[in-house]
């Protein structure tokens, strides 16, 4: 028969053991092992316990006492050691992934400012600075409002001028902005300072200077006592702000059917004569069009071409290396 004493004495010496193995361990993985070893349903605290069976009444509930605290011993060291083994892995894992904030970073590669785009924010910075507002308007317009209230009706010899990209359901693509111009004044009252920025369609042959659909500002400006001398002041200031500098000027007469006097406008850059816009006073018929009184009420209007000033003033040779996507000559930019 089995006595108390030993299996007391085998109890002792298994929770010396598994103590020990356990903080021996070194690795995580390896202390289910001992678990199972120690205190599965096969593990040697079962195999010792088998002896109980054969212990008087008296003596199971010793034993039972010293089982449990054996058992427990096993589960705290286990936990204990995981516990630290998990700790000193983290602290590894933190170590291997560390960064040196010292060292220079990785970079990637920043996009540009499109050369037009770019050109785009200087014509809106400049005119925004002399108290104008943006006004967009629909690229699909009709007769109407392109050509009509622009005073030029169907006859009209300027329509020669301008190759019309028409729409099967009679709608045309914009020539150029001043479309917008006209839908403005409807909605609003004078005074007016308003520049229309956008897309054009035409029919134009493309060649190095030419595109069938480029962009356009306008400026308009309405209110009392206008005359073409506010016109050639802010004309000159823009230029000014525009090139960097003071740059002689010259008005030469011109012809537009929606201003009179019309006037083409040419700066001298880098010892050269350049025809940068068109401008004039806004012709009576396209106000009494919109319900101004031209009694009442003058104004002034001026046409830029995006694309020529973005081929000015970074000396570009060829209108369609701005639409190429080359990116040997957008990063230049």
């Amino acid at each position: 028969m089995t006595s108390p004493n030993e299996i007391e004495t085998q109890l002792t010496a298994l929770k010396t053991e598994a103590t020990k193995a356990i903080a021996s361990t070194d690795a995580l993985d390896a202390l289910e092992p001992l678990r199972v070893k120690y205190l599965g349903k096969k593990g040697q605290l079962s195999q010792v316990l088998r002896g109980m069976g054969k212990l008087s009444a008296e003596d199971r509930p010793k034993i039972g006492a010293i089982a449990n605290e054996v058992k427990e011993a096993i589960q705290n060291s286990l936990e204990t050691v995981s516990k630290t083994l998990e700790t000193v892995k983290i602290q590894a894992q933190l170590e291997a992934e560390r960064l040196d904030v010292t060292m220079p970073g990785v970079g990637r590669p920043l996009g540009r400012i499109h050369p037009l785009n770019s050109t785009f924010d200087r014509f809106i910075d400049i005119f925004a600075g002399l108290g104008y507002t943006i006004a967009e308007g629909p690229e699909m317009e009709t007769e109407y409002y392109n050509f009509e209230a622009l005073n030029i009706p169907a006859d009209h010899p300027a329509r020669d001028m301008q190759d019309t990209l028409y729409l099967t359901d009679g709608n045309l693509l914009r020539t150029h902005t001043s479309p917008v111009q006209v839908r403005y004044m409807e909605s609003h009252e004078p005074p007016i300072r308003i520049i229309a920025p956008g897309r054009v369609y035409r029919r134009d042959t493309v060649d190095a200077t030419h595109a069938a659909v480029f962009h356009q500002v306008e400026v308009l400006a309405i209110d009392k006592g206008l005359t073409f001398t506010d016109l050639k002041g802010t004309i000159k200031e823009f230029v000014r702000q525009m090139f960097g500098e003071e740059l002689p000027m010259l008005f030469r007469a011109s012809y537009f059917p929606f201003t009179e006097p019309s006037a083409e406008v040419d700066v001298k850059w880098k010892g050269k004569w350049l025809e940068v816009l068109g401008c004039g006073m806004v012709d009576p018929n396209v106000l009494k069009a919109v319900g101004y009184d031209p009694e009442i009420y003058t104004g002034f209007a001026a046409g830029f071409g995006v694309e020529r000033f973005a081929m000015v003033l970074h000396e570009i040779d060829d209108i369609r290396r701005l639409y190429s996507s080359d990116l040997r000559f957008l990063q230049q930019f």
